[in-house]
This record gives structure tokens, sequence and C-alpha cells, in this order.
């Protein structure tokens, strides 16, 4: 696609490199030891300087790894004698499973979490994705499955989700989400990946339909929520447009200081307007 061929985007992991471990003085031993990662790719024969191209930072091939990674994780396949980064994708999606095996601590044959029901009245500022808890103690607070069924007697820990915000599906997320994610720090990217593998596998869609009646924030209104928060002493961990804990953390603080129902931690058009009215 354009964003992996756009010369914009895509720059030659030997210059980035290089440029980074002269001008990042702090990080100069790392970015030093990833150039000759580097080097090492191409003495093997995994790639030739002219696909050596990447982001900014050189990350490369279709994963966008690290040369560390490739080094350590990447996986030969096909057979052919080489790990290929580039070209076909057999061992890139070969060696993100090992990665995600070996890195993430992936358990084979666990589900990953699963859908629930809460019951009416539930605590929305413990669905954070953060606090953790025994399903059984989940079930302790009226948690249940989609279907109703009990979650006592099971000792996994888990956290509690809502990645659309209140009206939205309630996620119990066990061990072997994280080690999805472990991949790419996103919650967001992590759920696309294991919902798509059960949608492969032929599972249905959410039971909870994703909620539709509020269009989620643009950029620069993530910002502008993240600004205002700040600007009333809320630490959102700053204000580049991306939600994460700490933002979520803010905005349940601001929700629960002016009496916003519920108190979930979700970025939407209701907070921002009450951050408009606020002084």
């Amino acid at each position: 696609g354009d964003v992996v061929e756009n010369p914009k985007h895509m720059k030659p992991v030997f210059n980035s490199l290089s440029a980074l471990a002269w001008g990042e003085p702090r990080r100069r031993k790392y970015w030093e030891t990833e150039l000759l990662n580097a080097l090492v790719i191409v003495q093997r024969g995994w790639g030739t300087p002219r696909e050596m191209v990447g982001s900014w930072a050189g990350a490369m091939g279709h994963t966008q790894w690290m040369p560390e990674v490739w080094l350590n994780m990447g996986v030969d396949y096909d057979g052919n004698g080489r790990i290929s980064p580039f070209g076909k994708p057999d061992d890139a999606l070969a060696g993100t499973a090992n990665y995600i095996l070996k890195r993430g601590k992936y358990r084979r044959g666990e589900p990953w979490g699963f859908e629930a029901r809460l019951p009416a009245g539930f605590a929305m500022a413990q669905a954070d994705g953060k606090t953790t808890r025994t399903l059984a103690d989940w079930g302790g607070l009226g948690v249940t499955t989609i279907d109703g069924q009990s979650l006592a007697g099971y000792d996994d820990n888990a956290r509690l989700w809502l990645p659309g915000g209140p009206g939205g599906p309630a996620l119990l997320l066990l061990h072997n989400f994280y080690a999805v994610r472990s991949y790419n720090p996103s919650s967001n990217y992590a759920l696309a990946v294991v919902h798509l593998g059960d949608r492969v596998m032929g599972e249905g869609p959410f039971e909870t339909p994703w909620p539709g009646g509020e269009r989620p924030l643009t950029l620069p209104e993530i910002q502008e929520t993240q600004q205002r928060l700040t600007a009333l002493g809320f630490n959102t961990g700053g204000t580049d447009g991306r939600v994460g804990q700490d933002t979520m953390r803010a905005v349940r603080g601001f929700q629960q200081k002016v009496g916003l129902s519920p108190a979930d931690g979700y970025p939407g058009i209701a907070v921002l307007e009450a951050l408009r009215r606020a002084r």
C-alpha cells in the first residue's frame, strides 16, 4: 500500500539509524546496536541494501520490526534458508506468531477474553481496563458472561474494559489479550486482532451493539479535551490526541467531579461540551 511505498513515510534504514545514533546521545548505544543489527541482516542475505527501507526509527519489513527483533524472533517459515522481512509475507507472519508466543507469553489453547454482561448500577469506574480481579471476584460484583453464565469458581485474573464507552460491549480481558498487545501497545489494535481471529474461526460479532448514537471525537477535539482537562488540573499525560490510560483516568476524574454519569473515562462529545462549560 501507499504507506510502505511512499518515500514520505519510508526511509532508508541505514540513514535513519545512523542519524539517530549521531543525533540522540541519550540513546546512542541503542541506535548503534540497531544499526549493526541491520548490517547483520544484509550480511546474512535476508535483505539487500535497496530493500532496507522502513520508518524514521528503523522499523522495517511487513511487520515493521526493529532489526533486533528480526534477528531474534524471525522464522524461516518457507524453508528457503533465510528469514525474509520483505517479499512474501510467510516468514513475517510466522515470526509474529513466534514473537507473541515467546515475548508475549501467549498460552496456547486459552481464550483472550470474552464479552460480559454488567449488572444494573455497576460502578463503571471499575471498567478501566486496569483494575485486576479474578473472574470469580468479578462474578461477585454481579458480572456474568454475555449469556448469563456465572463466573464463580474461576480464578483467572481479568480486567474489565468498555472499548466503545457506555452502552457498548463490556469485555473481560485475560492473559492472552495482553500477550497479543505485547506486539503493539494499543488495546484497540489488540482487540482488532483477537476479534478478527474469532471471526475467522467462525464466531459471531459482539452481542452488544457498538454505540452508534454519538460520533467519536476528532483528533483536534481529543487534543482540546486533553488541553482543557490539563488546565483544570487533571493529568492527561500529554495533549497528543491519543487516548491512553492517563487521559481516561483524567476524564473519569472530571466526570466524577461534575457529576457526569456514567463515570467511565470515555472522552465523548458530552465530556467535551461539559469541559467547554467548565471554569
